[in-house]
């Protein structure tokens, strides 16, 4: 009865995963309405307006066919490493870092874009590389170097957080790929040698701060660990049911720091208590097991790196921030994705959504090419 009625188009989206996404829009835009002290700007109403518009683009995005994404794989890679390299010349500094391209209309986080471009990519390139290859250097030389040069120039910004993202996605196409999993064991291996020696060379002081904190946040609660000692605060005095709308005291006395961008999930645990939190966890579970469901349903090897890549470029930013505002991870500024307010951040979860809706397309048409 209901696709009679609904044109098939529409009928067919994923709508068991969008309702619940927009249900967790709206609940982010509460909490940035909160925020600012019980008003519309300057965070809930951009943020409702930008998942508006950056859904509209998702919906574009998965109208487009297979062979689109194939082509555009490698000059994609290209654009992006080229809008890179400009951030460096010429991009803008805010918060000790150069991160930002300003094109007059939109200021443009272009390492952002990688996240996605990274996957893309990579899933090109595994697809077009013999699966007799696969477990040669062959299948980790030319696939590492794609990944490591714009790690290696989002840490030049710097900016650890957004290169471990990047480094990860690309880590887990590669696994998935069927590279062999002693490589990845020596790998850690290697980087549990090298660790302590980049920790003390490459890092910059306060990334060794956030790490020291990390591990004893206690030692300096009113400097280096205040991030996080506040936001432990703001989630364990939410309790069960929470303070109630509008009646967080640590965001709105301003104990808690970036209570709109990285922390948002504390300002809205102090509000909306342990339930609010279930029902974050529950909304990214049911993006998690969409996206995986999708990529372990389809027919050929691009499209299965493809949706698995974007779907674990989701879970990275999830657990990261999660873990981050909790305590169990160091702060490396990560964004909860579609909570926490920023253009860049929705517009990549977005372009991560939309990539998976196209692929859910394809299995329907198989040769995808409508």
């Amino acid at each position: 009865m209901f696709r009679t009625i609904v044109p098939e188009a529409i009928a067919r989206q994923p709508w068991h995963m969008l309702v619940p996404l927009a249900g967790l829009v709206c609940l982010g835009a509460a909490v940035l309405y909160s925020a600012a002290g019980g008003h519309w700007q300057p965070y809930a109403l951009s943020h409702l307006v930008r998942f508006c518009l950056f859904l509209g683009m998702a919906f574009a995005i998965s109208r487009l066919n297979r062979e689109f994404f194939r082509f555009w794989a490698y000059p994609s890679y290209a654009g992006v490493i080229v809008l890179l390299v400009l951030v460096e010349l010429l991009g803008a500094i805010g918060g000790g870092s150069r991160r930002w391209l300003n094109l007059g209309f939109m200021t443009l986080q272009p390492s952002e874009l990688m996240k996605p471009v990274i996957i893309l990519v990579l899933a090109r390139f595994y697809e077009s590389l013999p699966p007799s290859m696969t477990a040669s250097w062959r299948g980790l030389v030319p696939a590492g170097a794609l990944m490591a040069i714009p790690a290696v120039l989002v840490m030049l910004q710097p900016d650890l957080g957004t290169a471990l993202a990047i480094c990860f996605g690309g880590a887990v196409i590669m696994f998935l790929a069927g590279l062999p999993l002693s490589w990845f064991v020596g790998a850690g291996a290697v980087g549990a040698v090298a660790g302590p020696i980049a920790f003390f060379t490459l890092l910059h002081d306060y990334q060794r701060n956030r790490v020291l904190t990390f591990l004893d946040p206690e030692s300096d609660p009113l400097g280096t660990g205040y991030h996080i000692t506040q936001s432990k605060i703001a989630i364990g005095s939410g309790g069960f049911l929470g303070k109630g709308f509008g009646n967080g005291s640590q965001s709105h006395l301003d104990y808690l720091p970036e209570s709109h961008t990285d922390f948002v999930f504390a300002t809205m645990a102090e509000e909306w208590g342990m339930l609010g939190g279930l029902f974050v966890l529950l909304v990214f579970a049911l993006i998690m097991r969409w996206g995986w469901k999708v990529a372990r349903n389809t027919p050929d090897r691009f499209s299965s790196l493809l949706a698995a890549g974007m779907t674990v470029t989701i879970f990275f930013y999830v657990a990261i921030n999660l873990m981050m505002v909790m305590g169990l991870a160091p702060v490396v500024g990560i964004p909860l994705p579609f909570m926490s307010h920023g253009g860049s951040s929705m517009m990549t979860n977005m372009i991560c959504i939309g990539t998976i809706m196209a692929v859910n397309r394809w299995q329907r048409q198989p040769s995808g090419l409508r």
